[in-house]
């Protein structure tokens, strides 16, 4: 049976088995992202610890990605994938145990939330190269898409299911829950029958081998734009989340259930978002994507920032939730299809550096900020600095599409795409071809 165009990755059977397993662990993945925030504040009552919670998580990304992206170009994708999320799930085990035998302190979580941060340093890079050993490059973004809506399906059960669950007999076991859904995305790991090649071998030292993917970005001024506004997106905007128990507490008065409302609301426009991407089937306009997608998250924070109705500002997530997945996802895209796969693992742990990295850093100013502002105008000028920096970006836009042509017709041509596909339509990005 032939599937719709949106579904198109799905005829993979690796792509089957990596999608179902991850769906079950996603939604566990976010129930305990919710339980973790909500028993943070519960125990501390701090915007402050928040941060510095949200800090000690996604730090470690922004430090060790580089490793991950030797390791991840180097050794089989597949089985750096399936070490990290055995180790997840060991340290997910452990914060439930922490948790449902009352011996569960603050720094237990930054202690064990700094760990799950190392181990996600080494899965993201290789988890994100991995997507095209399964499906290949003539279905990447289709791939990548639907990755993403895997990851918003999840977003909007799980913070729900969480709510409940943490209202009615508390945190430690969305922690359990989310370490025996590990099981399932590692098994559909073990069951995948990954054609065996050999990885090019890098040479010289891991240091050069760094410093070699970090100098094809900046040499790249396409892949450098993307990485750049993808950056302040994540260090200025995406805090909202590590607030988002304030605004449920104190702001909207609804406590654990609303918090999970809120954020799977914000799912919903997300999994519509990667929803739309997987329907597309080429380049054609995605950089315009980005910018009009950063700005529309900008202006959503700053709405959200003001509304002060439960109803409104659940509303108000779904087009935030969506501007978030279209930026990401068009991001993750672009800069896939232009980077050569030797070093696509090196790329993408600086995508994770940007995307995840910087928000740990962001997270930290947020707590501090609103200690001091409130965290509704903390979140409104997250916003006005995401609508400010995609501006520059459209502004850079004419001046990058050329770059992002070439790089695309070089990798496509690499990788023996059929010359209709490096020739046609589908690499034009000017706005005025939309």
């Amino acid at each position: 049976m032939k599937l719709p165009a949106t579904l198109r990755a799905l005829s993979y059977r690796n792509f089957q088995l990596f999608f179902g397993g991850q769906l079950i662990s996603l939604v566990g993945t976010w129930m305990q992202n919710v339980a973790q925030a909500w028993l943070v504040y519960r125990i501390t009552g701090s915007e402050v610890l928040l941060g510095a919670v949200g800090f000690s998580g996604q730090i470690p990304v922004f430090l060790f990605s580089p490793l991950g992206g030797i390791v991840a170009d180097r050794y089989s994708r597949r089985r750096v994938v399936i070490a990290t999320q055995i180790a997840s799930m060991l340290l997910a085990f452990a914060l439930a145990a922490l948790t449902l035998s009352g011996a569960i302190r603050i720094w237990h979580v930054f202690a064990l939330s700094a760990l799950l941060g190392v181990v996600n340093a080494f899965d993201i890079p290789a988890r994100q190269s991995f997507i095209v050993d399964m499906v290949g490059r003539p279905d990447l973004m289709n791939a990548i898409a639907l990755n993403s809506s895997m990851f918003n399906a999840s977003r909007i059960v799980g913070p729900a299911i969480a709510g409940i669950l943490v209202a009615t007999i508390g945190e430690g076991w969305c922690f359990f829950a989310n370490a025996v859904s590990y099981i399932a995305v590692i098994v559909g790991l073990l069951l995948m029958r990954v054609e065996r090649h050999e990885r090019l071998v890098q040479p010289g030292s891991p240091l050069s081998n760094i410093i070699e993917g970090f100098r094809f970005v900046i040499q790249n001024p396409p892949i450098h734009a993307l990485l750049m506004l993808l950056g302040v997106v994540s260090l200025t905007g995406m805090p909202y989340a590590v607030l988002m128990p304030i605004f449920a507490d104190r702001i909207l008065h609804g406590g654990a259930r609303a918090m999970g409302w809120l954020m799977g609301a914000s799912g919903v426009g997300a999994l519509v978002g990667a929803l739309l991407l997987a329907s597309r089937q080429h380049l054609r306009g995605l950089g315009t994507w980005v910018a009009v997608a950063a700005c529309a998250f900008g202006a959503g924070l700053v709405a959200f920032s003001f509304s002060r109705l439960f109803w409104l500002s659940a509303a108000l997530l779904v087009p935030l939730g969506f501007s978030m997945m279209i930026q990401m996802g068009s991001s993750n895209t672009l800069i896939q299809s232009m980077s050569p796969d030797r070093l696509r693992g090196r790329v993408m742990s600086v995508y994770s550096m940007m995307f995840m990295g910087m928000a740990p850093i962001g997270s930290l100013l947020a707590g501090a900020c609103a200690g001091k502002l409130g965290a509704p105008l903390t979140v409104a000028a997250g916003g006005v600095i995401c609508m400010a920096a995609a501006g520059l970006f459209w502004i850079r836009l004419p001046a990058i599409r050329v770059g992002a042509r070439r790089l695309i017709v070089a990798q496509q041509m690499a990788g023996g795409d059929p010359p209709q596909q490096m020739t046609g339509g589908s690499l034009e990005l000017e706005p005025s071809q939309e």
